[in-house]
């Protein structure tokens, strides 16, 4: 998996009193025209074009100044271009939900699914039938609306967020009065955003930092008496200090290299901060093979923990299983951080263990929240509806990145299932109990590597095969994805059999078996010599 592309850092602002007025009433003024540029570019649809977004540009520098111009509809840009990709997702979801309703309403009730003709399962009751017809109508007509939204290119947003919009109605429960309500929506709509531009001093024009940590704001036209520098600028009483990645940010502002600044206030903390952003060309990603040439340290995700064990090149497990939990409950900042902890405590185990790549899963579950894939199993939706399995992938590439750790991500199909069955049993022993988790890392990390999961099973006690049979393979006949046929042929188990038909017959190389004949080959005897 490659690395990030960018890099986000962020410091607290300690404001005096006069700094919070002067950024509020800059933050308001350009969060104004941030709002009608948002309300403009959504008029115009699917008919923006270059010339458009010029004219929004041109109004937009004679009220503030061409550089907050541009920051200001470069971000109406992208925030249209979300929404209209959020459209595209919901449309294919409510595509998904009908065709699958659709499906399971053709069928009879309490009908099972049948797996090779793929046809879903029925609903178990007239009642449950009927809700959905229901469901079904409103879904229609959900999509019928979207569609006609995505065919004019009409979107629906709104800067401060829905959310906290609809907040408005329901203070009670959210435990909130009007003036704190207030101070959250105004701080949620205010633009304090410049865009960095390399060979500019500092890296920025619009928001200035400088190597000192002094931070000085170009006013807009509008506002130009509240400056208190020469050339309609604000300098902040406060100085700020980058904590994490202050030597690269250092070295970028002083060869004046475009970095991106945020100033934005957090009303629950009470708290001003200011975000700096850049980005940089990605590190190459390494080949597999230099990246497994010393093993792996395997992931398996869960809900409650990370269960890793190190496995060598050869796919053995070395030392003992680790476990790194985390607690998803909460507010999003606690599992946020929970989530940053467990990943850190699992790349310094990496690195102690001497591995340069860390075998994950590639999950999805995107599509297995809705009731009609896994019926009335609320638990397991609601599991997999919480569990974060895209951060936990965001937030490991870019730390993994920064640690010179290479991230491998396998397919997750059977890991579990096979893990369980093939290495649970073998790697407990009398002090040391081996868990499902435990053995489906074993079962990721000899998949990253190239390995088979499953184990041949022993040979038989004889030499003779004939004696006890022949050595069972580690998947029943009709186990889903076993790899290889093996046909079960009816008669006496001999080895005169003709080519072909042997019990051999499957394709032995897939079967894990190297060095072995896939069937007995056809006998054929020299012939004689002429002369003695």
């Amino acid at each position: 998996m490659p690395g990030p592309a960018g890099v986000a850092v962020r410091a607290r602002l300690r404001l005096s009193a006069a700094d919070v007025a002067v950024l509020c009433e800059v933050g308001a003024f350009l969060g104004g025209l941030a709002a009608g540029d948002l309300a403009v570019r959504s008029r115009q649809g699917l008919g923006h074009d270059a010339g458009s977004w010029a004219v929004r540009k041109r109004e937009l520098t004679g009220l503030s100044s061409a550089r907050w111009a541009g920051s200001i509809t470069k971000a109406t840009h992208d925030q249209w271009a979300l929404a209209r990709r959020g459209q595209a997702r919901e449309l294919a979801w409510l595509r998904g939900e009908i065709a699958s309703i659709e499906a399971r309403l053709g069928r009879p009730l309490g009908a099972r699914a049948d797996k090779r003709a793929r046809l879903p399962r029925g609903y178990g009751s007239r009642v449950e039938w009927h809700a959905k017809s229901r469901r079904l109508h409103t879904l229609q007509d959900r999509l019928a609306r979207l569609e006609e939204d995505w065919s004019a290119g009409r979107v629906h947003v709104l800067r401060g967020g829905k959310r906290l919009a609809r907040l408005r109605h329901h203070l009670d429960e959210a435990g909130l009065d009007a003036q704190g309500w207030r101070e959250r929506w105004q701080a949620a709509r205010m633009f304090l955003t410049a865009d960095g531009e390399s060979g500019k001093r500092f890296g920025n024009e619009t928001i200035r930092v400088t190597d000192a940590g002094r931070v000085s704001v170009r006013l807009p036209a509008a506002l130009a008496h509240l400056a208190n520098a020469p050339h309609d600028r604000y300098v902040l009483d406060a100085a700020v200090r980058f904590q994490h990645r202050s030597a690269e940010w250092a070295d970028r502002i002083t060869a004046n290299r475009a970095v991106a600044y945020r100033i934005h206030h957090d009303p629950v903390r009470g708290r001003w901060y200011v975000t700096a952003s850049w980005q940089h060309t990605p590190a190459p990603v390494l080949p597999l093979e230099a990246a497994l040439a010393r093993g792996v340290v395997a992931v398996d995700m869960n809900d409650d923990h990370l269960a890793a064990w190190q496995l060598d090149v050869h796919g053995n497990p070395v030392g003992e299983p680790r476990r790194f939990f985390y607690d998803l409950t909460g507010s999003t900042q606690h599992r946020d951080a929970q989530i940053r902890h467990a990943l850190t405590r699992l790349l310094h185990h990496t690195r102690r263990c001497g591995a340069a790549a860390i075998a994950i899963e590639n999950l999805d579950f995107t599509d297995g929240t809705s009731r009609e894939k896994h019926g009335r199993n609320k638990r397991f939706r609601r599991l997999i509806s919480r569990f974060p399995t895209a951060r936990l992938k965001a937030r490991l590439a870019s730390m993994a990145a920064e640690q010179g750790i290479a991230l491998v991500a396998v397919d997750p199909a059977y890991t579990s299932r096979w893990g369980a069955q093939h290495w649970q049993q073998p790697l407990t022993t009398s002090t040391r109990k081996t868990t499902r988790h435990d053995a489906a890392a074993v079962a990721i990390g000899r998949r990253a590597l190239g390995h088979p999961i499953r184990r041949r099973t022993a040979p038989p006690r004889t030499h003779q095969s004939d004696g006890y049979g022949h050595r069972t393979a580690q998947a029943g006949p009709n186990a889903p994805g076993r790899e290889g046929p093996r046909p079960r042929i009816p008669g006496p188990r001999t080895r005169c059999v003709p080519p072909g038909r042997g019990a051999n017959a499957g394709d032995q190389r897939a079967q894990h078996r190297s060095g072995h004949a896939a069937e007995p080959g056809f006998w054929q005897q020299d012939s004689l010599p002429l002369s003695p």
